[in-house]
């Protein structure tokens, strides 16, 4: 059985972590009525994407 011939120093351990933050999802703001969405999504708020109606959305 394979087994570690030394303990792992925590440097090297975090090093190895690095890359396993999350990151923070991008947002941008819907040019029609200014909410933020996902980028390259429809507007959940009014559903305009690229300036044509997509989605039929209840206004109050």
């Amino acid at each position: 059985m394979a087994v570690p011939k030394r303990k792992t120093s925590k440097a090297k351990r975090d090093k190895r972590r690095s890359h396993d933050a999350l990151s923070v999802k991008s947002r941008s703001t819907c040019p029609n009525c200014g909410a933020t969405r996902q980028p390259h999504r429809v507007c959940p708020s009014c559903g305009h994407y690229k300036g044509r109606m997509i989605v039929e959305t209840e206004e109050e």
